[in-house]
């Protein structure tokens, strides 16, 4: 009897458990299938079914990256804008937009909506002409309606020109030493010899919300790290790297401003370094601030879990990414950590309690991306039946 008793007071206090759950579910996007508020509303509404009587608080995410504009939307509000700018070439004009928060005065923009690589086809990715212009278009024109503040999430990006067409669309004058203007592109970088400022420049304050913390130049820089992803080729690269530690060099020269070693300079193949020296712009972790105007780490006092994940979840996530940063702060309020992601190549990672994967073994990449949300919600269902 003793013993009964004892095993079914233990069934009674894990059963207690489990109706007092509190869950904030936090997803990043995942590429190519699910926004970030839809992968929440999948793993919302699945849990919901098996266990009504469970707290459950939504919180989605990004870092910077593709999305930022959508999740700080439905965080604070505000409208899209809708602005015809140069697209990444010069030749391709862009239908893009950015987020208006009328109350606060700010402005979201994501520069993948005039500069990505998205806009372009395969044959058409050329890190030496695409340009950073349009979306210098965008700040010109957020700045105008009135911007106090200028937020620019930089994934996504189909440039290396050290945000130079950033800084042409909003004044500044680059010259080649025989007096000409350079063209648009990585590719022009090393002919600059002089820079002119705007004769009268009034930006609002910019912060540039980026996933990494790369230098401009070397190993680690903008050219050898993200260039390939452009369409670099090896010696593309090598000349996008000379052109972006000749910018530095003229920078640092012409305009006193060493910034070329700054964690994150090498954002969007140098816009961040482009941002701080002409624009005067701040870098922040993308996610720390998404976290911050969402009331993330104020939603996890008493949870249990917090669910996240993205769609590849890769040695990447350790470094400024949505499932680094709610594991981090997951950690320090003591609640246990679920991810799930589309795929995974690194099982192992530090904070995390429960790895999920919508790809299992066997099972097409292209199968996984096609059937996001069903298996969200299939996963979800596993999640819930180990508690």
């Amino acid at each position: 009897m003793h013993r009964d008793g004892r095993d079914l007071l233990g069934i009674h206090e894990r059963h207690d458990t489990l109706a007092k759950m509190k869950i904030v579910v936090a997803f990043d996007k995942f590429k190519s299938s699910l926004t970030a508020s839809r992968a929440c509303e999948i793993v919302r509404d699945t849990l919901r079914v098996a266990h009504p009587d469970w707290e459950i608080v939504l919180k989605p995410m990004a870092d910077g990256g593709d999305g930022t504009a959508e999740v700080l939307q439905s965080v604070l509000g505000g409208e899209w804008i809708f602005q015809r700018v140069s697209g990444p070439l010069q030749v391709m004009p862009a239908n893009a937009k950015y987020v208006w928060i009328k109350e606060r005065q700010w402005a979201v923009i994501e520069m993948a909506t005039a500069s990505g690589l998205v806009l372009l086809r395969p044959e058409h990715r050329n890190p030496l002409r695409t340009t950073t212009h349009g979306t210098g278009e965008l700040i010109e024109a957020a700045a105008k309606r009135g911007a106090q503040k200028i937020l620019i999430g930089v994934g996504g990006s189909a440039t290396v020109d050290g945000g130079v067409g950033v800084a042409m669309a909003l004044g500044w004058k680059f010259f080649a030493a025989n007096g000409r203007r350079i063209g648009h592109g990585g590719g022009e970088l090393a002919q600059i010899a002089r820079i002119e400022s705007p004769v009268h420049s009034k930006l609002p304050a910019i912060e540039v919300l980026s996933d990494v913390d790369n230098p401009l130049c070397g190993p680690q820089g903008a050219a050898r790290v993200f260039g390939p992803q452009k369409g670099a080729t090896p010696e593309m690269v090598e000349q996008l790297e000379g052109g972006l530690c000749h910018l530095a060099n003229v920078v640092k020269e012409q305009l006193g401003k060493d910034l070329a070693n700054t964690p994150g300079a090498g954002a969007a193949g140098g816009l961040g370094f482009g941002a701080m020296a002409f624009l005067d712009a701040k870098l922040v972790r993308g996610i720390d601030v998404i976290m911050s105007l969402n009331g993330f780490e104020e939603a996890l006092s008493g949870a249990n879990w917090a669910i996240t994940g993205e769609g590849c979840f890769d040695e990447q996530s350790r470094c400024g990414k949505v499932v680094a940063g709610v594991a981090r702060a997951a950690k320090k309020s003591n609640v246990k950590v679920a991810v799930i992601a589309g795929i995974s190549t690194n099982p192992k990672f530090e904070g995390v309690d429960v790895l999920l994967t919508l790809c299992r073994e066997g099972m097409p990449l292209s199968h996984s991306i096609a059937n996001a949300e069903k298996l969200l919600a299939e996963q979800t269902r596993e999640f819930a039946a180990r508690l």
